[in-house]
């Protein structure tokens, strides 16, 4: 067994410029952030991001890091639509794949399982083949012959996801009311990098839940970063609930001025 514990600096320091980055969490609920922190405070830029986007998204954007977004929405949840990715997607700052949230998991599905594509129904009939002119359909072998969209995978290059306990070893669980997928990222990446709340003894993880709540398992993980609140300012449920005060003031803060004041450069950080 391997001790897989890293700081978030460490775990940045192994992505690189054009990468393909999948990032955990579901709009502004259970985010990396003190990973996507450390990634600010990188040069890392060029970055195909795919992930059900938050202000992980906003702040990249915002930031200039991005070449193509892959993603079903980008949302602050109690402020509906992310404003630093709106401003950033108006300039026309990157490419845009937008998708069905379905056609987004089983694109994660497809990746995990190592195929190029499955087949689903959600995008039928929808303009999301319009703007996604890319997008193929299959036809069923069977007798029913019927259509479906072909959603490719979303292979990653590597994965950021923020979990409630995790042990040395790269197992990790969650504690709140949703997975949000964070599973699917890991399997659907080269290499994994999941932050937590608190990181405990293996035996630790079934004594405060039930098993079925450890969602990451060590062989999908290939960092693991303490990371005390280190989902803030979105939520980490039932470790704390989204910091709307500080939301708003992201939200409504001028991007340069908000950089200089929340993601100074921390020792040992990659410049």
């Amino acid at each position: 067994m391997t001790d897989k514990t890293m700081t978030a600096e460490q775990a940045v320091s192994r992505l690189e410029s054009g990468m393909t980055l999948g990032i955990g969490g579901w709009g502004s609920r259970r985010k990396p952030m003190a990973l996507v922190g450390a990634l600010l405070r990188s040069g890392v830029t060029d970055l195909t991001v795919v992930s059900y986007g938050g202000p992980d998204v906003g702040m990249l954007a915002a930031a200039g890091r991005i070449r193509k977004l892959v993603a079903p929405f980008v949302t602050l949840d109690s402020i509906p639509l992310e404003p630093h990715y709106r401003a950033a997607r108006e300039s026309g700052a990157f490419e845009l794949m937008e998708v069905d949230e379905a056609m987004f998991m089983w694109g994660l599905h497809a990746a995990a399982n190592r195929l190029p594509f499955l087949p689903v129904r959600a995008g039928i009939g929808s303009d999301v083949m319009r703007v996604n002119p890319g997008l193929r359909t299959v036809t069923s072998p069977y007798e029913d012959g019927e259509t479906f969209v072909a959603m490719p995978a979303l292979r990653l290059d590597a994965a950021l996801v923020h979990l409630n306990r995790a042990d040395r070893l790269g197992n990790g669980q969650y504690l709140g009311p949703d997975p949000y997928f964070d599973d699917l990222f890991c399997e659907a990446a080269e290499a994994a990098y999941m932050s937590c709340e608190r990181i405990v003894d293996t035996a630790e993880l079934t004594k405060e839940a039930a098993p079925q709540t450890l969602l990451v398992q060590r062989h999908t993980v290939t960092g693991v970063v303490e990371a005390p609140n280190g989902a803030h300012f979105t939520s980490c449920a039932p470790d704390y609930g989204r910091d709307e005060d500080a939301q708003r003031e992201y939200a409504t803060t001028p991007w340069p001025e908000y950089a200089a004041r929340h993601l100074a450069p921390s020792e040992g950080a990659r410049s």
